[in-house]
């Protein structure tokens, strides 16, 4: 057989983009030069397919191939794929189905083209007999759709989670100017009516000599509120970058890095909330808050990954950083972290004034009434946790497989709307439990309000379980305690996030409460 040529039009069209290009694909050797290899890679990490028309039947599939491994160290390749297997269906004369297929195909690499790159295009064709007639094969084209239905059910989440957020509002807002007006008329009339006050169901004003009272580790809890404050301004940088065009969001690497670097920078903002918060509530061992608060994730984080990497070690995987990358990242965190911790923390100190309290705290507390099972904290935490988890579960699943999987995650701007979704739905269902426990004449709401919402981190990490063993294929110890350690960290750090914002909200939500009400 002689060489032959073949003049194809592929129309290659990418997520977030469109556009024609002709290739001229050859049975013979092509030739590509350096500007139009990195061409080729951007169209590879972009999701560009390629379209062939036979019959007027679609045959579409991806120009190339692209993988992203791990998190410390990150790989990231990309290959072109230079065969195509053909599989076509027949029924007699007529053409019933057609697809195209790399299963049994290794890609060409891609990332050790420095100059120019000549390979070689070629494809096979496999028939095969079907007994589906012509006039219903539409049903087996609708059958099989190249295109992912993700989009669809992104927005299906965005929907649902804002319905959820309208809901929650609207039960928020009730609560405020209904509920609170009624309880607020009672409580602010004369002495007369105190007495059949105090024998209702509603006894927030009852505890107000209480309800300022600081709770026990206030150490603890500062730093658990300028961590997570210190998280939220590193998650929503990372993703305002990211929509900025910052840096490419198919290179995961590096998400990596500036996600490294902006948590060695955002540690002031840690230190600083921290510090002055915990001068507030009258602390005096400040420095031992900023040792705390810079501990309470890096710790975690250095134990954890140094487990994770010692397995690698242990078991020869390529995965594993070698002593020189370690020791960088100590330095960084030595020589920026920490001290950006220390130096946001002496100022904090020094600009903190007097905790902004509406109510005079007793020296003797009250002593709290038998509470229902439906206020107790276990039943506060399953639902703050439910209903935050609800809202994200649905994004949960393509963030998982794009750091698990071999998903590409280029939806940032749904990922920010799921993130302010996530904050709102966090505060208000804080906001109105906080309001039932008060009602409850119990005033322990601090780490009430943390652990609340808070207790989301947890549900994150049973889904992680879930996805672990329905969802992915890993296997083996070294998969098996990466996977798990990042994700308990991971859920770790949505706590201290939530929490944070829980208790942010509750606490504006008691001052705005005891502000409006008269004092004996």
């Amino acid at each position: 057989m002689d060489r032959k040529s073949i003049d194809i039009i592929l129309m290659c069209e990418s997520i977030n983009n469109s556009f024609f290009v002709f290739f001229h694909l050859l049975t013979i050797c092509n030739c590509f030069i350096f500007s139009q290899v990195e061409e080729l890679r951007q169209a590879i990490e972009e999701l560009y397919y390629f379209e062939f028309v036979l019959d007027d039947i679609p045959i579409r599939g991806f120009v190339g191939y692209m993988e992203e491994s791990g998190f410390l160290p990150h790989t990231h390749k990309i290959g072109l794929w230079s065969h195509l297997d053909f599989n076509i269906e027949y029924n007699e004369d007529r053409i019933i189905f057609a697809n195209v297929s790399v299963r049994d195909v290794k890609p060409f690499s891609l990332d050790d083209v420095r100059e120019t790159l000549s390979l070689t295009h070629t494809y096979s064709i496999r028939w095969f007999p079907t007994t589906v007639t012509y006039e219903k094969r539409g049903d087996r084209l609708r059958d099989s759709s190249f295109f992912p239905k993700s989009l669809e059910i992104h927005w299906l989440s965005i929907i649902n989670s804002m319905v959820l957020v309208f809901l929650l509002l609207g039960f928020v807002v009730i609560i405020l100017m209904r509920v609170l007006k009624s309880d607020l008329a009672r409580y602010n009339l004369d002495e007369e009516g105190t007495d059949d006050m105090e024998q209702g169901d509603n006894g927030w004003k009852i505890i107000h000599t209480d309800v300022f009272r600081f709770p026990p580790y206030r150490s603890l809890l500062c730093a658990v509120l300028g961590v997570g404050s210190q998280f939220l301004a590193l998650g929503t940088g990372i993703i305002v970058m990211v929509l900025l065009g910052m840096f490419n969001v198919h290179r995961h690497g590096a998400i990596n890095s500036a996600a490294i670097l902006l948590y060695a920078l955002t540690c002031c903002i840690s230190g600083y909330v921290s510090s002055n918060f915990y001068r507030q509530m009258g602390g005096d061992r400040w420095v031992w808050n900023i040792v705390l608060t810079t501990s309470l994730f890096s710790v975690p984080f250095f134990l954890t990954w140094s487990v994770v990497n010692s397995v690698h070690w242990a078991n020869g995987s390529t995965q594993a950083l070698p002593a020189t990358t370690i020791l960088l990242l100590l330095t960084v965190w030595l020589l920026v972290g920490f001290p950006l911790t220390v130096i946001g923390g002496i100022f904090g100190k020094n600009s903190a004034g007097n905790f902004e309290a509406p109510c005079r705290t007793k020296n003797i507390a009250r002593e709290i009434p038998r509470q229902p099972w439906y206020k107790s904290a276990p039943v506060h935490m399953a639902i703050g946790g439910f209903l935050p988890f609800s809202a994200i579960f649905v994004e949960l699943y393509y963030i998982f497989a794009t750091v698990w999987g071999r998903e590409q995650y280029t939806l940032y701007g749904i990922l920010f709307i799921v993130f302010a979704i996530l904050l709102s739905v966090g505060a208000c269902i804080s906001v109105a439990l906080t309001y039932f426990q008060l009602s409850g004449e119990d005033y322990r709401w601090w780490w009430r309000s943390v652990m609340s919402t808070g207790s989301t981190g947890a549900l994150i990490f049973l889904y992680s379980v879930f996805y672990y063993w329905r969802r992915s294929n890993m296997s083996g110890a070294v998969q098996t305690i990466e996977f798990f350690g990042y994700s308990f960290l991971t859920a770790y750090v949505f706590f201290l996030m939530l929490g944070t914002v829980s208790f942010t909200a509750s606490l504006r939500f008691i001052r705005y409460i005891y502000v409006n009400l008269k004092m004996d």
